[in-house]
């Protein structure tokens, strides 16, 4: 997922309590580095999310496991404590019976200790953590 916010994001409720202007739709600071590029080449799929968790993706991974059953889902990215456990979370609400995986070294949080606490509020939640 990308995190994806218009111009007028301080006005948004996120924006109010985030007030830290990210993620502008068609900045720099959205696009992709170029380092990671070639990972996001069909058959992969970017989903633009407004906020902290993607039901799209939710949803995706659902349709994904009716066809083909999906063995394990790995969670990584930014932020440990707000995105990647809204998305990790909300992947175990759609999909209960896959084990979804968190690598804490292919994750940062806002800080080592909001970091640490997302990990274990996700384990919490039988999301295991490597």
């Amino acid at each position: 997922t990308r995190d994806t916010h218009p111009e007028d994001y301080l006005n948004t409720q996120e924006g109010h309590n985030l007030p830290v202007v990210h993620c502008v739709k068609g900045s720099k600071g959205w696009q992709i580095v170029p380092q990671l590029t070639e990972f996001t080449q069909p058959p992969a799929v970017i989903i633009d999310k407004p906020t902290f968790g993607s039901s799209k993706l939710g949803q995706l991974l659902q349709e994904e496991n009716s066809k083909e059953g999906i063995e394990q889902v790995e969670v990584i990215g930014l932020c440990t404590d707000i995105c990647v456990i809204s998305n990790a979370l909300l992947i175990k609400a759609f999909l209960p019976e896959v084990p979804i995986v968190v690598d804490p070294k292919l994750c940062a949080g806002v800080t080592p200790q909001s970091h640490e606490t997302a990990l274990q509020a996700m384990a919490s939640c039988q999301i295991r953590i490597l």
